[in-house]
């Protein structure tokens, strides 16, 4: 164990504002948080780490070619190259809460004392090369799989653009209707209170459904449903659950429930099953569409800082009424890209385990 004060010096970065950067330049302007803008000229001209000094405090940003650092962030100088490596050190840092020794005055910082009196693992030279060669692949592994995320985001919008165009741009002549002739039965969730630990059923809850219409079942929390509410409350495969109460960028938030295990869903939400004519894909596929988005915050009321949509007014959204077959079709192309996906996300859980297994062995024990 080393204090960072007997291996590294730690620089303060220079004031820079933003009409005084030359913004087509080549250099990064780096603040707290990060990359803020550009210059022409550097104030470090080697590899360094950024770490927030105000503002975003302890935040921790790679810097391989250097640049100009403000003055609400520090950068880092190593003592001995031989000694530690600066992506180790990378790694070490994000690891390291420096949140904890933030000093809170009106304007809270992170002392450059503190910092310097901050405790680290430092093993032999070679092992930093092996620890910073794994965590490296771990980390190029995981961005390639967010990546991956975004391009069939990116694929599953277009394709539905495409097929069916927009209520605005009636590509293919689609006759227009609304929401309400492709859906049987449209019904509000649970009121009951859920526990964090007890309970038969898992509970969704506005959080529990991603801005981009997935799935995030990390915070669940669990009731108990008589027989009697258990149909109106237990949520199928294939149903669509819509979000009708949050703020405004993300009420509306919309996905079809795609799992085998029941679960209840909660009074913030919605849940839409389709008629013969509708499928609940190609809704979910409207509704999470730029179309959709713009629709849907053009339309909410705003009550003391939440937005609502009621099952009402979400039946009465204007949308193009294609043929069933072609909904059909679009719901097969989702389910194709999503099973593509859930063997990456696999992939990403044992990632995410090795990732911590390896910060638990080599970075954070002992780090103070």
């Amino acid at each position: 164990m080393v204090k960072l004060g007997d291996v590294i010096n730690v620089r303060y970065g220079k004031a820079l504002k933003a009409d005084q950067r030359v913004s087509d330049g080549s250099v990064h302007v780096f603040g707290s948080s990060g990359i803020v803008g550009n210059h022409d000229k550097t104030l470090c001209s080697y590899p360094t780490i950024i770490i927030g000094r105000k503002g975003s405090v302890g935040t921790v940003t790679w810097a391989p070619d250097g640049g100009w650092i403000i003055d609400t962030a520090y950068y880092v100088e190593i003592k001995d190259n031989e000694k530690l490596d600066l992506r180790y050190l990378f790694h070490i840092l994000n690891h390291v809460d420096l949140t904890k020794k933030t000093i809170t005055t009106s304007i809270p910082g992170l002392n450059r004392d503190d910092l310097y009196d901050t405790s680290i693992k430092l093993p032999s030279f070679e092992e930093q090369k092996h620890i910073v060669d794994l965590l490296d692949k771990v980390t190029d592994i995981r961005q390639k799989r967010e990546q991956s995320i975004k391009l069939a985001d990116d694929f599953l919008r277009a394709t539905f653009m495409k097929m069916f165009g927009t209520p605005v741009h009636n590509i293919h002549h689609f006759p227009k209707g609304t929401i309400r002739d492709l859906v049987d039965s449209v019904n509000y969730g649970t009121s009951a209170k859920a526990s964090v630990d007890s309970g038969q059923y898992p509970v969704l809850r506005m959080g529990n459904i991603t801005y981009q219409g997935g799935w995030d079942f990390t915070d669940l929390k669990y009731l108990d449903l008589s027989e009697k509410d258990k149909g109106k409350f237990l949520v199928q495969e294939g149903d669509l659950l819509f979000n009708r109460t949050n703020s405004k960028e993300l009420v509306g938030k919309t996905a079809v429930y795609d799992e085998a295990r029941p679960m209840a869903f909660a009074g913030y939400l919605i849940r839409v099953r389709p008629n013969p004519n509708g499928n609940n894909y190609y809704l979910s596929g409207l509704l999470n569409s730029t179309y959709g988005k713009t629709t849907l915050s053009n339309m909410c009321k705003s009550i003391v800082g939440m937005a609502n949509i009621n099952a009402q007014e979400l039946q009465d959204i204007e949308i193009l009424i294609p043929p069933k077959h072609l909904q059909d079709e679009y719901e097969m192309i989702y389910k194709r890209v999503n099973m593509e996906l859930a063997i990456a996300n696999r992939s990403a859980k044992q990632l995410q385990m090795l990732a911590a297994n390896l910060a638990n062995k080599y970075l954070c024990k002992g780090s103070l």
